[in-house]
């Protein structure tokens, strides 16, 4: 135990596995103790055996799944959205991060929706673009790109100024020093703000989903509240977050193979 309190220390696979393991049973035993009891109605809290029903029904019923079909619209107007996320915001990020004067012109911009309510650009944006698919991957957009401007925009700016300075001496360029030195030793920070956006996209998703979608995740969670389906609703939200984490495993993965270097925990 001379180690709990470390940081630093570093903890085999198979530990974190067990650990992380033992603590979602721990949760899923607690949730079946407290469904069992009575002491919460079942219409507020639907027991985990209730819940593993839905999904069975939702998975497939009547020859079709409609938990599959909400899934891959879900995943398509996230993954769009993630593409124009990532090909606006990197670049900005970048420019903001290396050219001071542009920093200093566009921070006042681009900072404060760092902590504004998003969620209350959704009118405005159902104004602009109506109730279809472009006002959804729009509002997915605004959300996650002004988080992934500044975190870019800081990754450039933390590489220490010796990579420019070395890249100068060796004769190039002020760009030059950017693209070659700097923008190569921020890419692995740079990646985590891309894997940073992708979550908080789907934390919006929902949201992107309740006005006028055909289908979605968030479709059908919303259907299943009209109807009173709290199991249908539970399960809806646990596809959400193994989405969720899916894919921030896999864009985590993606990037110890990408920057091997990096230190992993």
């Amino acid at each position: 135990m001379s180690d709990f309190w470390n940081p630093y220390a570093a903890l085999t696979s198979g530990r974190r596995r067990l650990l992380g393991a033992g603590s979602v049973l721990a949760v899923l035993l607690l949730w079946g103790l407290i469904a069992a009891s009575g002491l919460v109605s079942a219409t507020k809290l639907p027991g985990p055996w209730d819940v593993l029903a839905a999904l069975a029904y939702l998975g497939w019923h009547e020859g079709e799944s409609m938990l599959l079909t909400a899934t891959l619209w879900s995943v398509g107007r996230l993954f769009v959205a993630g593409a124009l996320v990532v090909a606006v915001g990197i670049p900005i990020g970048i420019v903001m991060g290396a050219a001071p004067r542009v920093n200093a012109a566009l921070s006042p911009l681009v900072d404060p929706f760092r902590s504004a309510p998003v969620v209350a650009l959704l009118p405005i944006l159902v104004m602009w673009l109506g109730i279809g698919e472009t006002m959804k991957i729009a509002f997915l957009f605004v959300g996650a790109v002004v988080y992934l401007i500044p975190m870019v925009r800081d990754a450039i700016q933390a590489v220490p100024q010796s990579y420019w300075i070395g890249a100068r001496d060796l004769g190039a360029t002020p760009w030059e020093c950017i693209q070659r030195s700097v923008v190569p030793m921020a890419m692995p920070r740079i990646a985590d703000a891309v894997i940073v956006a992708f979550s908080v996209m789907w934390t919006y998703i929902t949201v992107a989903e309740y006005v006028n979608a055909r289908q979605g995740l968030g479709q059908l969670i919303q259907n299943a509240r009209r109807f009173s389906a709290w199991d249908q609703v539970f399960a809806g939200i646990i596809v959400i977050i193994a989405l969720a984490l899916a894919t921030y495993q896999s864009m985590v993965w993606l990037k110890r193979r990408l920057y091997p270097w990096e230190t992993q925990q």
